[in-house]
């Protein structure tokens, strides 16, 4: 007797549904995007028992004939492909044909669709994957579909279903995602008879934006401009410097309007943020990808969340370089105010003195071994800047990983001789089209200082109120720039071994040596061939502090070795320089001069990114003079 059988339709349809609508939120995925094919411009979604009950979408799209309407409940009929070159080339949402059979499979579906020009429809019943009733409808153009009990007839598969708040918790998120990237379509959410979202279409992306995520957040946002690097074309809104959440709720991306997720993008976003974002956190992006369809497979993944690039450097390179150049220019100044579902603002201390001791009156500059004079963090004057190669960024993430135990530095980098120079780029990848300009230093504002705070926070008025400055992170900040500026200008200062060391390698990890030499030269390691797989190491980075170079120099190589080929070199050795920055600044005991704290101020509105540390965190932090109003009750809120 055989021991393999064709599965019934039935059967074979409900397997197939559990890739495709594994929870309500996917109903809402699903359906929304084919309302979105059809046209539609108005969608409202009804979700009874956070959508397990009862998921109803309306829409008012190009409708479906009789004929139509009965083959889309067959198993890969669709309307979207024909050939497989279309397949390669996808410009809708939807293309497979699985979605309202699968969902149809497992839930008791009602279908009601007409056409504009059509003086009657089509309404069509399912149970449980068999048709029950087919009729005329008499109902307004568009399509309602509607599935109720969803899983009644898979209770294997009903039981893994979260509660009704977490399944309409996702519902809600599944239809943001597409209101977002749709601002033109106007969007109703309902639950249990209660209205939820109501989003009237509008052209500006940004209103959309603020219906969803309110005022607050929205007027912290920067706009990233419509740039083309490599074909990709970047654009959409971003987080400023120190505003990030703890999960990536907020870090949504779009490719070609397609709510994604993907490694590349993810790993462009943290390049691209860099030091203005803190470890453990995640940027907040509302960020659109324009691509040609081929230079792309959305066909990878059963629910269409991921897709595979032909090029994903090329994708990872655009969007890092787009995010680092609006942070640059950026030029707003971090509030202090957030409600609880905004993003979080810097940490206030647990006690606040009303005035300052005796000692910060004084404010005298302790002479301390850890603190660099700040007399000294100044900018030389700007001259010709002489060109340089592109250090790899690889090999600065490889030093910065593997270097975590040295101690306090002892370089002390020379003033750079040339003005901050463009980002680096890499040689093989062509400059944006159009280049975005350079951004200018900030323009220092007018701040009279008023004291100290815990010997750390630098208390200023300003026109729009009480400004907060971390002299600690702002003269980070100061020193991050200056020694970045000295590494470009001529290269990491180097101590030179007793003994040089002798390195025998394997032919690939030669291979990927000889790639690097003008990278790691530039960071310090002076190494050069010395035999076939053999290599000769003469000196090291003064910051570095080893016992044994040699097994040190195998972590650099073993890093290497797990890395990309390809990588891009928008920032310069920034996570070791934002270690030796850190270790060189003025600490939270020091206590500053008020000339002192007037030169760290202008030093930090010269520098390329005032507002944030190169760990991410903020250097200035405004409470304005309503928000204090409100606090003291001399305005009402609102």
């Amino acid at each position: 007797m055989a021991k393999i059988r064709i599965l019934p339709d039935a059967l074979a349809s409900q397997v197939a549904a559990g890739e495709v609508v594994e929870r309500p939120a996917a109903l809402v995925r699903e359906l929304v995007e084919n309302s979105l094919d059809a046209g539609a411009t108005h969608i409202e979604v009804h979700a009874q028992r956070g959508g397990i009950a009862m998921i109803r979408i309306v829409d008012d799209g190009s409708g479906m004939d009789r004929e139509d309407a009965m083959l889309c409940l067959e198993r890969h009929a669709t309307s979207k492909i024909r050939t497989k070159e279309d397949l390669g080339a996808i410009h809708t949402f939807g293309f497979r044909g699985e979605a309202l059979p699968s969902i149809a499979s497992v839930s008791r579906f009602r279908l009601a669709t007409r056409e504009k020009s059509a003086l009657v429809g089509t309404e069509i019943e399912v149970n449980g994957g068999k048709l029950v009733a087919v009729r005329d409808h008499g109902g307004a153009p568009g399509t309602v579909i509607e599935a109720r009990s969803l899983f009644f007839n898979v209770p294997a598969r009903r039981k893994f279903l979260r509660t009704e708040n977490t399944e309409f918790a996702h519902v809600e998120q599944q239809l943001r995602l597409h209101a977002i990237a749709n601002p033109q379509t106007a969007f109703t959410l309902t639950h249990n008879g209660e209205l939820v979202l109501h989003l009237p279409a509008t052209r500006d992306m940004l209103e959309r934006i603020r219906g969803l995520v309110g005022d607050e957040l929205a007027s912290r946002l920067l706009k990233v401009e419509e740039t083309t690097v490599q074909g990709v074309t970047v654009s959409g809104y971003i987080g400023g410097p120190g505003m990030s959440r703890s999960n990536r709720q907020m870090q949504t991306t779009y490719l070609n309007g397609r709510p994604i997720e993907s490694a590349s993008i993810s790993y462009g976003l943290r390049e691209g943020y860099h030091t203005a974002l803190m470890k453990g956190q995640y940027p907040v992006t509302f960020l659109f990808i324009q691509m040609d369809p081929h230079a792309f497979d959305v066909n990878v993944h059963p629910a269409k969340k991921e897709v595979r690039f032909h090029d994903g450097h090329s994708v990872r390179d655009a969007i890092s370089r787009c995010v680092s150049h609006t942070l640059e220019n950026a030029a707003k100044l971090p509030t202090g105010h957030a409600p609880a579902r905004a993003v979080p603002a810097a940490p206030a201390p647990a006690r606040v003195p009303l005035v300052p001791d005796s000692r910060q009156e004084q404010f005298a500059m302790p002479v301390a071994a850890s603190s660099a004079p700040l007399r000294n963090i100044a900018p030389a004057p700007a001259s010709t800047p002489q060109p340089q190669p592109a250090l790899s960024h690889r090999v600065a993430d490889v030093l910065e990983r593997i270097a975590a135990g040295r101690s306090a530095p002892v370089i002390e980098p020379q003033a750079p001789k040339a003005t901050a120079p463009e980002e680096a780029q890499e040689e093989e990848a062509p400059q944006p089209s159009p280049a975005p300009a350079k951004a200018e230093p900030a323009e220092p504002p007018e701040y009279r200082i008023i004291g100290v705070l815990q010997k750390l926070y630098v208390l200023m008025e300003g026109k729009e109120g009480l400004v907060l400055m971390d002299q600690h992170a702002a003269h980070e900040r100061v020193n991050f720039e200056k020694f970045r500026r000295a590494i470009e200008s001529g290269g990491v200062p180097c101590q030179r071994l007793l003994l040089p060391v002798t390195l025998q390698t394997t032919p690939r990890d030669a291979d990927l040596l000889r790639q690097n030499l003008p990278s790691l030269n530039r960071l310090g390691i002076e190494i050069e061939p010395f035999g076939p797989n053999i290599f000769k190491v003469e000196t090291l980075p003064s910051f570095l502090k080893t016992d044994d170079p040699a097994a040190w120099l195998d972590q650099v190589i073993e890093e290497l070795s797990s890395l990309s080929t390809k990588s891009s070199s928008l920032r310069l050795s920034e996570d070791a320089i934002a270690t030796i920055a850190c270790r060189a600044s003025v600490k939270s005991n020091d206590v500053l001069s008020i000339p002192e704290m007037q030169a760290l101020l202008k030093d930090l509105f010269a520098c390329e990114m005032p507002y944030c540390c190169p760990h991410g965190r903020p250097t200035l932090v405004q409470i304005s003079t309503s928000e204090l109003e409100r606090k003291f009750g001399r305005r009402a809120p609102g």
